[in-house]
This record gives structure tokens, sequence and C-alpha cells, in this order.
């Protein structure tokens, strides 16, 4: 079931496996007010619904902001995670080697200043994603 769309941001939700799951959209200077306002929608929407497990599809999203506003905006996405009942973020890996090396990277800033009430992982193709997410943990 569709619960948000907007020109950057699409949340589609199965209520039999409480997955949301979204693609991560393309970060671009220019629009990054207006990501920043799907990410709170996205916050938003998992609080509303009380969501147990987010799927991000992040192979195909093009990343031009700087690695410190993506920092950033990882951070403040994340820590409001952590005020919801968020349990386990599946994330599919780009092939890009240069953007996964800085999703890395914000990945251990997160775990390093937040204490994560949630798992994140990393996963190459969807169907591992979905298996681990719907996992009894």
């Amino acid at each position: 079931m569709l619960l948000y769309q907007d020109s950057i941001l699409q949340l589609t939700y199965d209520p039999a496996t409480d997955i949301l799951e979204m693609d991560w959209p393309d970060l671009a200077p220019s629009y990054l007010p207006e990501a920043r306002q799907a990410f709170q929608a996205l916050v938003e929407t998992v609080r509303d619904y009380d969501v147990k497990n987010l799927l991000v599809d992040g192979s195909k999203a093009s990343i031009s902001i700087s690695d410190e506003e993506n920092t950033t905006l990882m951070l403040k996405i994340a820590q409001e995670f952590n005020a919801t009942r968020l349990r386990k973020v599946a994330r599919i890996t780009s092939t890009d080697f240069r953007r996964e090396s800085v999703a890395d990277e914000n990945l251990h800033k997160i775990q390093r200043s937040l204490d994560l009430h949630y798992e994140m992982q990393n996963f190459t193709d969807r169907a591992q994603a979905m298996t681990w997410l719907k996992a009894i943990s």
C-alpha cells in the first residue's frame, strides 16, 4: 500500500510483513531542502505506522552533495529513527565503490555517536534484504 509520495520519495508499506520500502532519492545541492522534507515525512511515517522494518534501495541513487552534508543528513535521520520503534533497516547497496565507502564511514559514525535501538545491515540484492527483515530476531 502506498503511504506517501512526492516528487522525491515514495513509501510503500506491507502490513503483513511490517516492511516499509523506499528507493533512496538522488541527493543534489539544488534540491536538498526538498529532500530534507521528504526524509522528515519518512520518519513521521515510520512513527505514525509504528513500522518495525525498513528496506532502503540505494542501488540507483545519485549523491552529489558534499560528504559533510551527507553525513549530517544521515546522522539526523538515524537519530530520529532512534526515537521510533524501528527494529531493522536493510539497505541495498550500489556498485559505486566511492559511494559505498562514504556510506560505510557514515554507518560507523552513526554507530559511534548514537546508541542505536535498531539494527542496520547492507545487502547486495533485495531477496537477501527481505529474508533478513522477515527473520524473527
